[in-house]
């Protein structure tokens, strides 16, 4: 007896020369009674394919991998028995380059980057993902590496030697970067993709040069805490608002979209390494007569493994406020 394979619809590429008859004679019917496929068209048709252990699709139509770069290429035409009918043009989009610091997230970065994609393709974003690695002992550099053939050419790895911190791990990433517009965000999902859209088009309507996440205006919330890590957290935001006086409501979220060339000013400007590296960032951003907007969000506590927050940070956050405060 043959082993069960799971399997799941996708679809496959293919030219009119390819297509069988019966494919170009449905095609035809649909489109104004024409004779045939323009001979520069790709058609999509669907094809049952075997789960990848990393890949996470859906039991539904999915999109192929290199479906991103070739829609900036050419008009694309869908199969019209698909569940799904979308248009697109050559006109050339932006790119959003995610960068994603990970230290023991061997079983968030599967869910992470699954979520990513669709969110990205179901919005016809082009997009990338940088995972930045400080030499995780949990095996999160070989989840990463199966993630990168799985979603190529979209996901490239980067390592490190050591945890080397947040702060760093950030301006590491921002080297390997090739869209213009950079989002940065936690891997350990308590950032939800989802969120993503909204600070595009904020960003797009207001020509800003950083939205920004918040979990303390609006509808946003936080979610998973105890009483006594969400006090802290809002004190340590209203410390910083009444020290800094930075013009937004959450100077301590990590959930940003920022335009490229602004994100590599600001890092050069940045002195701190660890936690307050953000912080920073938008204090030094304000300072230099940057437009910022926020976008309300939902944190959600991490899926799994243990937060890194701990005595330590909490104290390294206070020095730097304070050294800000001298310093900007």
């Amino acid at each position: 007896m043959k082993p069960h394979v799971k399997m799941h619809t996708t679809t496959q590429l293919i030219t009119p020369e390819q297509a069988p008859e019966s494919f170009i004679s449905l095609w035809c019917n649909t489109h104004n009674n024409t004779t045939t496929p323009p001979p520069n068209i790709l058609l999509f048709t669907a094809v049952d394919t075997p789960y990848h252990p990393y890949s996470f699709t859906s039991s539904t139509e999915t999109l192929p991998e290199q479906f991103p770069a070739l829609v900036s290429q050419r008009p694309v035409a869908i199969d019209p028995t698909s569940q799904r009918s979308l248009t697109f043009s050559l006109t050339k989009t932006d790119k959003y380059s995610v960068i994603l610091p990970t230290y023991n997230e061997r079983r968030n970065l599967p869910i992470i980057v699954w979520l990513l994609n669709k969110t990205f393709t179901e919005n016809k974003l082009d997009w990338e993902i940088i995972i930045v690695d400080d030499g995780s002992p949990d095996g999160t550099q070989v989840v990463a590496n199966q993630l990168v053939k799985a979603y190529a050419p979209h996901v490239v790895l980067q390592t490190r030697s050591g945890k080397l911190g947040l702060g760093t791990a950030y301006v590491h990433g921002l080297q390997f970067v090739t869209g213009n517009y950079v989002i940065i965000m936690d891997a350990d999902f308590s950032h939800h993709p989802k969120f993503i859209p909204q600070m595009v088009e904020k960003q797009k309507a207001g020509g800003y040069d950083i939205v920004t996440g918040t979990r303390y205006a609006g509808n946003g919330g936080v979610y998973g805490w105890d009483l006594k890590r969400k006090l802290v957290s809002r004190g340590a935001n209203l410390f910083a608002d009444t020290v800094l006086r930075p013009g937004v409501s959450d100077l301590t979220g990590s959930f940003r979209l920022y335009r490229r060339d602004v994100l590599e000013e600001v890092v050069k400007r940045t002195e701190s390494k660890g936690y307050t590296f953000q912080m920073e960032m938008m204090v030094r951003a304000k300072a230099m007569g940057c437009q910022v907007a926020e976008v309300p969000i939902s944190f959600v506590d991490r899926v799994y493994g243990e937060s890194k927050l701990g005595g330590d940070e909490i104290v390294e956050y206070a020095k730097g406020v304070l050294s800000l405060w001298l310093k900007v």
